[in-house]
């Protein structure tokens, strides 16, 4: 066993012990150290931009792409917006001791179904640093310790919210061990990590197709995936062609670089020539490279690149966007379910009966209708901070958030019943 690895093991053993105390705190101590952790990061902000610029410094002589650095960039507004964040999930419910079920059995002996923490939780994620308080504050209020394992792109902003959040943590009570980063970029780690069952209880990878399956292809304990996002808009043949304009747009440009942004346009052949003439070119004003076929390419001489089959299944994180025609609603479900993530698609429709129907055949987390698909997220669900969006079906679906970073067990008792 190298140096690296038994490091690795000291922390999950660091974290067994501290899990064993978060699930006893009880929710007003929970509380206290997670408004203690935001008071910290604002405290904090210089230092944690000063390590920002480092990583932004690194990525630049790195020719990362711009919806990397992006993803990567920190400033006063998006330090406060964690802080902020930090504070919403402390006033959120606390799940941990939730009754979930009760019932006597005609022995004698009564059955409670309780909310209990999953224990110890790793999170192995790439580029976006404020993912580090995020999954940091979600698992320490849901009672669980956690180890955090972020990309080398943001090694030093990683490190300055950490030591941010340990500090304030600290100050007001919380466990040793209960938040703890990696702060080496080898990639061994996650190896490690992923090999530590004896301590960690659960893993879960954000980031590419090859980190999470490098992670799936190497864990030992249960992994909660969050894949791409390959999320689709059908335009309708009933559809409100403005609404519909508005919509895509907003899909498209609000944010292209995160994981609910719109990457597929399908559209009926019934309406595809008003709404490539219109549409199209609202999407070509607002700096959208659009690649498609022959009857977008005909209403946008010039402007249109031909979409290939790699087009389909492509999450671009930037202004680009694949263009379908389709001849009907299942034509497009079978494309959605096809080349889809499982992610988040809608469909933009007056038709109550083909919206249901829509709803139901798509095997996506979340189905839209008339609307955006930028609100596939934790904070627009009521949820809070998100740890993201899993693309399984077990044991999270959809924006993960306290409840998702639970378990339960059963509590049993009698008046000596025997059997």
């Amino acid at each position: 066993m190298d140096a690296l690895e038994q490091e690795i093991l000291e922390m999950g053993k660091r974290a067994r012990k501290a899990a064993l105390t978060l699930a006893n705190l009880t929710t007003a101590q929970k509380n206290a150290i997670l408004e203690s952790m935001a008071d910290a990061l604002i405290t904090a902000e210089a230092s944690i931009l000063e390590a920002n610029a480092k990583d932004l410094a690194a990525a630049e002589a790195n020719g990362l792409s711009s919806a990397m650095t992006d993803r990567l960039l920190l400033d006063s507004a998006r330090v406060a917006a964690m802080a902020d964040g930090v504070r919403q999930v402390a006033a959120l419910p606390d799940p941990v001791g939730e009754v979930l079920a009760e019932w006597d059995r005609p022995k004698g002996i009564h059955i409670t179904k309780k909310r209990v923490p999953i224990g110890t939780i790793g999170i192995i994620y790439e580029s976006r640093p404020n993912v580090t308080s995020d999954a940091a504050v979600l698992c320490f209020k849901s009672g669980n310790a956690t180890i955090l394992r972020g990309g080398k792109e943001a090694i030093y902003s990683n490190g300055a919210i950490a030591d941010a959040l340990a500090f304030g943590g600290r100050e007001a009570g919380m466990p040793e061990g209960a938040i703890q980063l990696i702060r080496t970029p080898d990639r061994a780690t996650v190896q490690y990590l992923a090999q530590m069952d004896q301590y960690l209880d659960l893993i879960i990878p954000r980031g590419g197709k090859g980190l999470i399956e490098t992670v799936v292809s190497l864990a030992r304990m249960p992994v909660i995936k969050h894949y791409d996002g390959i999320c689709h808009l059908y335009v309708d043949k009933d559809a409100d062609l403005e609404m519909a304009k508005a919509l895509v747009v907003n899909s498209k440009t609000q944010k292209p670089s995160v994981c609910n942004a719109l990457e597929t346009l399908l559209v009926h052949r019934d309406v595809a020539p008003a709404f490539y003439a219109d549409g199209g070119q609202a999407l070509l004003d607002a700096g959208v490279a659009l690649r498609g076929e022959a009857d977008l390419q005909a209403a946008h001489p010039g402007k249109v690149e031909q979409v290939t089959d790699d087009d389909w299944t492509t999450e671009y994180l930037e202004l680009i966007l694949a263009v379908k025609t389709v001849d009907s609603l299942e034509d497009a479900v079978d494309h959605i379910n096809e080349y889809g993530s499982r992610h988040s698609d809608g469909i933009v429709t007056k038709d109550a009966q083909r919206a249901e129907r829509f709803m139901n055949m798509v095997d996506s987390a979340a189905v839209f209708w008339n609307t955006s698909t930028r609100f596939s997220d934790g904070e627009e669900f009521g949820f809070g901070a998100e740890i993201g969006i899993s693309t399984d079906k077990l044991h999270a679906r959809g924006p993960m958030a306290l409840p998702e970073l639970t378990s339960y067990k059963y509590l049993i008792t009698s008046d000596g019943v025997v059997k």
